[in-house]
């Protein structure tokens, strides 16, 4: 039975990568192949289809061909836009790095300019109002892009705090966000290990009076428990709460995909 991507992907262009700190890379692509792309969609997901190692561009885009293989043969991950630049037709899209173990990660240390990928998407925003008293953000490296996404289309005078949780403190940088808003940093070394840090810090919190919105994203445990206080410790209405898990410890993203479909069925 075909279970290959039912669209034919965009084929896009890598024209250059950098290090944002040593556990964050940048891909930055670019390309009349941009053309029509969505303006406002920062933060939104999208699903990138990777080669296979050592495959040329033309047998890579010639399986997405009506009469190329009806089996999936290529890798698919879930990914953030992180920025598109109309003007210029760039699109940069962030990935953590954590070794060659996830094909998306090793695609990503290894690409240079003229590595390519298929992109499906990108879906619709995470939060597309904002009409809260204050802010809540937490996340890991992994949601650190829907985060600073978000950070950066919030109104001027928002105000509310954020948590980072990063694996060395040389991945603390400066991000963009309103004056109004309290930047936090825990370093938590061992990202395989599950971690109370974030939950720990929300729990801690001076909760402030008035309608709150949060954009919190990261590992499964640590979302669900995030989850579990602010729903049900806090009440605050599921609307107002975006909060996701982007993976879990000791699973690969198929096997989450599928453990957080069976939790919502």
């Amino acid at each position: 039975m075909a279970n290959r991507p039912k669209r034919r992907p965009r084929f896009l262009t890598v024209s250059s990568t950098r290090y944002l700190s040593p556990n964050l890379i940048r891909v930055t692509f670019a390309g009349p192949e941009l053309e029509g792309f969505p303006t406002g969609h920062e933060g939104a997901n999208c699903k990138l289809v990777l080669p296979r190692d050592g495959e040329a561009r033309q047998d890579f885009e010639a399986c997405f061909e009506p009469d190329g293989p009806a089996e999936k043969i290529h890798p698919v991950r879930t990914y953030t836009v992180r920025t598109f630049r109309a003007d210029s037709l760039e699109l940069d899209i962030d990935f953590v790095a954590h070794g060659d173990n996830g094909p998306a990660t090793r695609w990503a240390q290894r690409a240079g300019p003229g590595s390519f990928l298929g992109f499906l998407g990108p879906s619709q925003p995470k939060i597309t109002e904002f009409h809260a008293d204050w802010y809540l953000f937490a996340a890991d490296l992994s949601a650190m892009p829907v985060v600073e996404a978000t950070l950066e289309a919030l109104p001027g005078e928002a105000r509310g705090v954020a948590v980072f949780e990063v694996p060395s403190a040389d991945d603390i940088r400066e991000i963009a966000a309103p004056e109004g808003i309290d930047l936090h940093w825990l370093v938590q070394e061992n990202v395989q290990r599950p971690s109370t840090a974030q939950v720990d810090f929300v729990r801690a919190l001076d909760w402030q009076d008035g309608t709150v919105q949060t954009c919190i994203a990261g590992e499964s445990s640590v979302i669900r428990a995030l989850r579990d206080y602010l729903h049900n410790e806090r009440k605050l209405p599921k609307a107002d709460t975006y909060i996701s898990g982007y993976w879990k410890i000791g699973l690969v993203e198929d096997e989450h995909q599928q453990m957080k479909r069976a939790e919502a069925a």
